[in-house]
């Protein structure tokens, strides 16, 4: 890799880590063109859990607009930011996010561990998301939060709770290690 690719990487990098940021921001703020702009044409929006299915613009945002009839405010903080620039396509990277959000939601106080998985393509306009997919560790009342580790369905942000996303669905979660206990 010569120097102009080499610096090509950081100034994406960097670019990813702004739009993630952005995406806090204008999700917290209601910032409906702004969000619309943080996407490419051809975008994907999903959940883990399946709840969430949305592929273009105009389809993401619609679901952006139904999620924000149940939502009042809420807080979104991302934390570590893991991206992988394509070494055959400089145009394309993966991340993975990590993060939490307090948030009220159907009017109860309710605090979320996410991660995203993503997919970030340079646009002309920039860098936007190419997919954006959801996961939760938890989605709680907050008044539930205090030993949720110890339930698997700690995704309670609809009538029926969920299993959470991950960790016991990954590959290093399959069989418990010896003389580990969970719950």
């Amino acid at each position: 890799m010569d120097l102009a690719q080499r610096i090509d990487r950081i100034e994406a990098e960097a670019a990813i880590r702004r739009l993630v940021a952005a995406y806090c921001f204008t999700i917290d703020d209601r910032d409906l063109p702004a969000i619309a702009a943080l996407f490419a044409a051809d975008a994907r929006v999903a959940s883990e859990d399946g709840v969430m299915e949305a592929r273009g613009i105009d389809a993401i945002m619609a679901q952006y607009h139904r999620r924000f009839a149940v939502l009042g405010p809420g807080a979104h903080y991302m934390h570590d930011v893991l991206i992988d620039v394509d070494d055959a396509d400089p145009d394309r990277a993966t991340g993975r996010v990590s993060g939490h959000a307090e948030l009220w939601r159907c009017d109860r106080m309710m605090v979320a561990a996410l991660r995203y998985r993503d997919v970030y393509v340079r646009t002309p306009a920039g860098w936007r998301f190419g997919e954006r997919v959801i996961g939760f560790l938890y989605y709680v009342d907050a008044a539930d939060y205090p030993g949720i580790l110890g339930h698997r369905d700690r995704n309670r942000a609809y009538d029926t709770p969920l299993p959470a996303d991950f960790p016991e669905a990954l590959p290093g979660w399959a069989a418990p290690a010896e003389g580990a206990a969970h719950g």
